[in-house]
């Protein structure tokens, strides 16, 4: 029945790169939701997921990671994408995995959650907001973007400082994301997506 139950969030973890800060942001980000009685997180790492980086044919049989994937994606309500900018854009890894897929998006709201140097990763959470959209997902208007990340630190190590604005940008992209995930929820029980 539309509306019952917690929302199952899933979390991406977008950079496969070797000493990536993605699985700080994806923890920090994934530690707050939790506290959210209206949501049960996940969190995927493409590191782990190994997908492959060539495509299969539509007629084709999905390779089982793909396909394994397809299942965690499909049964959830809402996504956070954790994505650092490299070079104006977002990693390859996170494309080739965005496009093994197409149902298990639509009609979904994504938040976007991008770090980088001064530009926070803007550049790429305009490109991935441009690709959601051709999916028909929904991306929330207030994401969050971490410019110059590392000066966030507290003094015993932690992530972030108490004092940085991105614990109040979380609250408010939480609560955008879980407002869209359970009106899509709702609607996509009453009728399916055309598209």
């Amino acid at each position: 029945m539309a509306g019952i139950g917690p929302l199952n969030m899933v979390i991406i973890i977008g950079s496969t790169r070797e000493g990536r800060f993605g699985p700080t942001v994806a923890g920090w980000f994934a530690t707050a939701a939790r506290r959210r009685p209206d949501l049960a997180v996940e969190v995927v790492d493409l590191a782990e997921t190994r997908l492959p980086e060539t495509l299969t044919g539509e007629d084709e049989p999905l390779p089982a990671r793909v396909a394994s994937l397809a299942t965690r994606l499909a049964a959830a309500d809402a996504f956070v994408v954790v994505t650092p900018e490299y070079n104006h854009g977002f990693p390859a890894p996170l494309k080739t995995a965005i496009d093994w897929f197409y149902d298990e998006w639509r009609a979904k709201p994504v938040a976007i959650v991008s770090y980088g140097r001064e530009s926070g990763g803007r550049h790429a959470a305009d490109q991935l907001r441009q690709i959601f959209g051709e999916l028909h997902a929904v991306t929330v208007r207030d994401g969050i973007s971490l410019a110059r990340y590392w000066e966030q630190f507290a003094a015993d190590g932690t992530w972030p400082k108490a004092t940085a604005d991105c614990n109040t940008d979380l609250k408010t992209t939480l609560d955008q994301l879980s407002w869209w995930a359970h009106a899509l929820r709702d609607a996509r029980h009453r009728r399916p997506y055309a598209s």
